[in-house]
């Protein structure tokens, strides 16, 4: 038969939420896919760690910006509630502060949110929560089209896009200043500079050195947080059952070793095995700096621009738990924060060592907003920044007890104690992180989002070997389960247009119904 007369063969390569999502939209459009992982089941960074016989989510724990999921799934004719059992958060995170007897409650309902900042700080910081609430609801619906839904934004395509009102909405915001720098005119009070400025994290980055678009973060959670039953690996399993129904092959616990050219196209990936699949096209769901760095074959190495070291995204120490707690009132999402955030930053860009005084974020598993759902033991994730040198740098065992130390001892400052015996503790360092996903050398978000130039920075779905195309968080549009999930819908969408099975145009954008609200 001629190449051009039978189905085309994918491979997609990792089974994160981004490969799994373009495995799936690609498999019910009736193309031959194959999805090869090296681990054991799907999911990627939202994977479960199995701690004294319990599993306890230790990737992803916030579950936002659904209408991506749901908008992918409707073709399909089902949506997530026929697949997931979902509950709304209300309170988004509790905040703590070293030497601080008050903590902050974060309420998807903004008027609470005012009405708590008002009694936690002033009426006057509770005005400018509700001015700095305008600027991020208009600036996420002046992005979501031009950057969010896009496979290739550029200065010039988000111009045009942006048009005259958006573009006065981006000059509002100054959007060549850092959102450190930015949060300082809309708050008064450092705690909340403090407090919004994590959101840099969230896409592994410095408040003082991301830009202050990153703002828009605050409103994704404002406009829903859910919780997931069973954990937020079952957002994984499900799509990975619905792409097996719809005839994506799925083979774990085999490693791509190399991606195949011929004639400068691609033709094919071959396992660790030595045995060889064939392919029209690969779509590659891993850390791009693997493809940079030559680990799938020098053939593809120049398919993106490499990653330095000093580019990369944070990693982190975390603590998977099964364990008592008592003292401070966890709910789900729990945030402790030392009282120099700068220092904290200077330690994991700069000295690149473990903070000596890190924040802390605890996702208390088995809480809701009136607390613990069951009694005695709870599953517990333990989060620390830490610097991506996984591959160069084996955190030895007195750098980790004093981090560990000193993260114990602000908890406790703050009213949370934890009793935990050694079989009830799982710790994963940068260096877990760097032999778990390759390239990476441990950073968890791909690039850093630093200066404002970045977010045209990561590379796009489709690289510059003709049928090799990339998902998930490294690339465009982020990290995050909600980014990497519209990541593999872009893949899809782009390799489905190169193939004439949709309309051509310079660039992809994801359309669909309305996002949120």
């Amino acid at each position: 038969m001629h190449k051009s007369m039978r189905t085309p063969r994918v491979v997609v390569v990792g089974a994160g939420i981004g490969g799994l999502v373009s495995a799936l939209v690609l498999a019910h459009r009736g193309l031959d896919v194959t999805l090869i992982e090296s681990a054991s089941q799907p999911g990627g960074k939202i994977r479960q760690v199995q701690v004294d016989g319990v599993g306890v989510d230790s990737g992803p724990t916030v579950f936002t910006m659904r209408w991506v999921l749901d908008q992918m799934l409707e073709p399909l004719g089902i949506s997530l509630e026929d697949v997931l059992q979902m509950e709304p958060i209300g309170i988004l995170a509790r905040h703590a502060w070293d030497g601080c007897p008050q903590t902050l409650d974060l309420y998807s309902d903004t008027t609470r949110t005012a009405d708590a900042i008002a009694q936690f700080s002033s009426p006057q910081e509770a005005r400018r929560f509700l001015n700095f609430c305008q600027q991020t609801r208009a600036l996420y619906d002046t992005l979501e089209k031009p950057y969010i839904r896009s496979e290739r934004p550029s200065l010039f395509s988000m111009a045009s896009d942006l048009g005259l009102s958006g573009l006065a909405t981006l000059s509002s915001l100054g959007p060549f200043a850092s959102l450190w720098r930015s949060l300082g005119r809309h708050f008064h009070d450092p705690r909340l500079q403090q407090l919004f400025g994590r959101y840099a994290t969230y896409c592994g980055s410095s408040p003082w050195s991301a830009p202050a678009t990153l703002m828009l973060v605050a409103q994704v959670e404002l406009d829903g947080v859910w919780s997931v039953k069973g954990g937020m690996y079952q957002v994984a399993s499900v799509l990975a059952n619905l792409g097996e129904k719809h005839g994506v092959q799925s083979r774990y616990g085999v490693t791509c070793f190399k991606i195949h050219t011929h004639q400068g196209q691609v033709s094919g990936v071959e396992l660790s095995s030595g045995e060889r699949i064939d392919a029209d096209h690969v779509i590659f769901n891993g850390d791009v700096a693997a493809l940079a760095n030559g680990m799938l074959g020098e053939t593809v190495s120049h398919s993106v621009m490499p990653v330095q070291p000093k580019q990369r995204s944070l990693s982190a120490f975390t603590m998977s738990m099964h364990v008592k707690t008592s003292g401070f009132p966890l709910v789900r999402h729990n945030v402790f924060f030392n009282k120099d955030y700068r220092a904290e930053f200077e330690d994991i860009f700069h000295k690149r060592q473990l903070p000596s005084q890190g924040t802390v974020y605890v996702c208390a598993q088995d809480r809701n907003d009136s607390g613990l759902t069951q009694p005695d033991l709870e599953r517990i994730l333990c989060l620390v920044n830490a610097p991506p040198d996984g591959d160069t740098h084996s955190f030895n065992s007195s750098e980790i007890q004093a981090c560990e130390s000193s993260s114990m001892a602000l908890m406790r400052r703050c009213g949370l104690e934890i009793e935990a015996l050694p079989q009830q503790v799982v710790r994963t360092l940068p260096q877990d992180f760097a032999n778990l996903f390759p390239g990476s050398g441990g950073a968890l978000y791909g690039q850093a989002t630093h200066g404002w130039l970045s977010a045209f920075r990561r590379p796009s779905s489709r690289s510059k070997v003709p049928g090799l195309y990339t998902a998930g968080g490294s690339v465009h549009p982020g990290p995050g389960l909600p980014m990497a999930a519209m990541s593999g819908r872009l893949a899809a969408a782009t390799l489905m247009e190169d193939l004439g099975l949709t309309s051509k145009s310079s660039r992809v954008v994801i359309s669909g119904g309305m996002s949120m609200r």
